[in-house]
């Protein structure tokens, strides 16, 4: 990301509308962000500092975030020290990514006190440092204190400022500048490598809008001069964003509020991506570990078919005892009067007399059949538990927004078979909603007059099918295919919804589920009264019976 020095020095300087403004609430929601709340003409602002080294920032902020129930060691130092505290300045050097907000404000006797929060905004060296007014360290966010490192970051340290090796643009004339840069392919990297505070991102973008390094420079000194003023507009170039001229006059704060906005809809992309990925390599491991268990249920029932045969031994071995020679052999050969009398030969063990092979074939047909019974509901259990598994990945798939992917999350940690066995490390503990039909906010539609909702997961899709449908309300699911249940609310005042209704209704359904993007999909409907959910069965699994099937194509609507 481009938060270079000129970014700094334009987003101070809208922060110096904040002079006076007094500091009334100090949060640390994680390891890299310090939230600070000040109050001023009775408005209340946000400003986020962050210190992650992908996404180092400063700004105003309009998205708050959850806060942990007990502050960190450092929030706690700096609700000690500045709350209560106004803002006196906010102070930039040159171009270089480092903000000193200067507090003042009066102790229990009236002495009146200061305060500097020293923002380092410098990659993996970001940090945010308290100092005294005699710029001694107080504490910071992170403590540096290797004999590797050129400064030490520790409590009860003089702070020294850092001072960049780079050339200072703001003392470079265009001579100097020319002498300096060659106009090439290299030049964007060229400039931000000699000069602090410029990004190469920012200076690609410069490039592109000149046409000679003359432009250039001026380009560049134009919008740096214009950083105190209300005449710059964040440009979004290739996921990234780089300042410009704005060509009317922008408001206070509006470069901050754009720069969270940026920020903001990045990291929700981010985070959405992040926990989609890690949703669905959970849920593919287990889909893994059930295909496998699959698979060596078919193995044994595949086994278990030949098991007549070892019945058919064993009365065959017993009904001939009588002409058999009692003494251990490898094979016999017998009429087999199940196949015309046809001749069978038997395979023995010949450590054993015939009579216990025959024992030996019963036992061996009474273990296969009860293995069969056994196998036969491990596997429709399994294969229950695969399809249930296919509809979250659809689920998972379908999700448009952090809260989809959190419930489903909240779903797959409730469920068994998504438990880790009791040697694995514990599962991470997720704080639970009270009301667990807190979050219940299903797609809404307007049809003819008509409501209809549309579940977005498998808990969402049991409430509103079981719970918050009424009996004659009209329910609608995907026939075969893991899709979205759906209710079309009948309203007493309102008459019997025409075909054309329902078909508009099967549409969206089919919209949302695995068929979205096929042709003639049957949609299954019935009045909800004959929606049932079998006892013990799955989120999202029901049954139902009186329906009617729609064939629709949702990819031509």
């Amino acid at each position: 990301m481009a938060f270079d020095g000129i970014t700094l020095k334009a987003i101070s300087s809208e922060l110096q509308n904040l002079k006076f403004a007094r500091l009334d609430k100090i949060y640390e929601p994680n390891k890299n962000e310090i939230l600070l709340g000040f109050y001023k003409d009775s408005i209340n602002y946000l400003l986020n500092i962050s210190i992650d080294p992908k996404t180092y920032r400063l700004s105003l902020s309009s998205h708050p975030k959850k806060n942990p129930k007990v502050a960190p060691n450092f929030c706690m130092v700096l609700r000690k020290h500045l709350l209560g505290l106004h803002i006196k300045n906010v102070v930039t050097f040159d171009l270089e990514r480092i903000v000193t907000i200067e507090f003042e404000g009066f102790d229990d006797i009236d002495d009146i006190i200061s305060k500097k929060l020293v923002i380092e905004l410098m990659g993996k060296h970001c940090n945010i440092i308290l100092l005294d007014e005699e710029n001694y360290i107080i504490d910071s966010l992170k403590h540096i204190n290797s004999e590797n490192s050129t400064r030490k970051i520790i409590p009860h340290v003089k702070y020294e400022y850092i001072k960049s090796t780079k050339k200072n643009f703001l003392e470079t004339s265009l001579e100097d500048f020319k002498n300096s840069i060659s106009y090439n392919e290299n030049t964007a990297s060229q400039i931000s490598s000699t000069y602090t505070g410029i990004s190469k991102s920012f200076a690609k973008y410069i490039l592109e809008k000149c046409s000679n390094i003359d432009e250039v420079y001026f380009k560049i000194k134009k919008i740096i001069d214009n950083t105190d003023s209300l005449k710059l507009k964040f440009v979004v170039t290739n996921n990234d964003y780089v300042l410009d001229e704005s060509d009317t006059p922008l408001s206070n704060f509006s470069l901050n509020f754009s720069l969270d906005d940026f920020y903001y809809e990045k990291e929700s992309k981010d985070m959405f991506l992040n926990l989609k990925s890690t949703l669905l390599k959970n849920v593919n491991e287990v889909y893994k570990k059930y295909e496998k268990r699959l698979n060596h249920i078919l193995d044994k029932l595949k086994e278990c078919e030949n098991m007549d045969r070892f019945k058919i031994y064993g009365e065959l071995i017993t009904a001939n005892l009588y002409k058999i020679p009692n003494k251990n052999v490898e094979k016999i050969e017998l009429q087999n009067y199940y196949d015309n009398n046809n001749l069978i030969t038997i395979n023995l063990d010949e450590r054993f007399s015939p009579s216990i092979n025959a024992k030996k074939f019963f036992k061996k047909y009474s273990k296969l059949k009860n293995a069969s019974v056994i196998s036969k509901d491990q596997e429709k259990d399994t294969l229950d538990i695969l399809n249930y598994l296919d509809s979250v990945l659809y689920e998972i798939e379908a999700a448009k927004s952090v809260d989809d992917l959190q419930e489903i999350k909240e779903e797959i940690d409730e469920n068994e078979i998504f438990k880790l066995k009791k040697n694995n490390k514990k599962q991470e503990k997720y704080i639970k909603s009270k009301n667990k039909n807190k979050s219940f906010n299903p797609l809404k539609f307007n049809i003819d007059g008509y409501t209809f909702l549309v579940g977005r997961n498998n808990k969402e899709n049991d409430y509103l099918s079981l719970k918050y449908a009424k009996p004659n309300d009209i329910w609608f699911h995907t026939k075969d295919i893991h899709g979205s249940h759906a209710i079309l609310v009948m309203d007493n005042a309102l008459s019997k919804p025409q075909e054309e209704t329902l078909i508009k209704c099967a549409t969206i359904v089919a919209k949302h589920s695995k068929a979205k993007l096929s042709s003639n999909v049957p949609v299954d409907y019935c009045k909800a009264k004959f929606v049932k959910k079998p006892n013990g069965s799955k989120p999202g699994m029901v049954i139902y019976k009186n329906n009617y099937t729609l064939y629709v194509n949702p990819i031509l609507d």
